[in-house]
């Protein structure tokens, strides 16, 4: 039999291709989500609801680095001495390397550091591989399995490398992978939604141009400052997670944002500023600034918090939506 599974991100793509999926009849159609621990709580109610709006169950996964923190403690013991790091910065290390449950942390106290734009391990290690080893290999290694059907919820004007993939092809492992809605703009999307009568996630009417991250390491400099807005909370979190993966870097830093980037600086150096001085809440600071963050954006900085603020022109579409489910 043919196994058909759509990765499900709670992102308006990958929702319209589920619907897709159940539009056509797709047999045995499973979909799954792969839960990186850094999604918004909105995001996870917006699953809840497409399991009861759809009658589809939403299989959670999420990758699990208990393996790689333990060698990491032994590298540490066994090395970081002879490359000249200090006592305490290796006891401080050691005692911080204890798995956290949340993917996407324990991906950080791993890594000792955090993805960036460069070195952008975060999709393969939180989503892909998890949906390998937990979905595809265990369906193709069942004997009643003919093919697997990964449905991925890709458009091409999202971006070059995008754009180049083609509707379908076959992975290393066997999985087929179809990309229905490569062809599709974002308001075919949202119509589709409409069509459908499915709401789309609510964050997409609240200044979020993706859904997924919270915040993601590409965020534009005006969603970052809609999500310090709208919810401190997500920045506190991250903040807090920059003191703990300092801990755990073997040059005690480390920041969400490549340090380096933060056009307020003149060095290429991450590692030589600090993530209580360059982290987070200063991008944030950033992020209200005009001017190549100079002078702050006292305008743009009020009223917020009850507005529709969507990217893609929701606003009064989407209450009409949102009000009619």
């Amino acid at each position: 039999m043919n196994r058909n599974i759509v990765s499900v991100s709670g992102g308006k793509d990958s929702t319209a291709t589920l619907l897709l999926a159940i539009e056509r009849g797709a047999e045995n159609l499973k979909a799954v989500f792969a839960d990186t621990g850094h999604e918004h709580p909105q995001t996870y109610q917006y699953l809840d609801y497409l399991e009861e709006a759809l009658g589809v169950e939403i299989r959670r996964i999420k990758a699990d680095f208990s393996q790689e923190i333990a060698r990491k403690r032994v590298y540490i013991q066994e090395h970081w001495a002879a490359d000249g790091v200090p006592d305490d910065l290796i006891k401080q290390a050691i005692q911080i390397l204890q798995p956290t449950g949340n993917p996407f942390l324990d991906l950080c106290l791993w890594k000792g550091r955090f993805p960036s734009t460069k070195a952008r391990f975060c999709t393969t290690e939180l989503k892909v591989f998890p949906i390998q080893e937990q979905v595809f290999k265990p369906l193709l290694q069942d004997p009643e399995t003919e093919e697997v059907y990964s449905w991925q919820g890709i458009r091409a004007d999202e971006s070059a490398s995008r754009a180049k993939l083609p509707e379908r092809d076959e992975d290393d492992l066997g999985v087929i992978n179809y990309r229905p809605i490569l062809s599709w703009t974002a308001e075919d999307v949202f119509d589709f939604h409409r069509k459908h009568g499915i709401k789309w996630n609510p964050l997409y009417e609240q200044g979020m141009g993706r859904v997924g991250c919270m915040p993601c390491i590409n965020c534009r400099k005006s969603e970052l400052q809609e999500i310090a807005d709208r919810f401190p909370a997500e920045i506190a979190r991250v903040a807090e997670w920059e003191r703990i993966v300092a801990q755990a870097s073997k040059r005690g830093n480390a920041t969400f944002f490549a340090a380096g980037g933060d056009p307020m600086t003149n060095t290429d150096d991450d590692f030589s500023l600090a993530h209580e001085t360059h982290g987070i809440k200063r991008m944030v600071e950033w992020s209200r600034t005009t001017r190549g963050g100079r002078q702050f954006d006292l305008l743009a900085s009020t009223g917020r918090a009850g507005e529709c603020k969507s990217a893609y022109g929701l606003c009064e579409v989407g209450k009409v939506n949102n009000n009619e489910n």
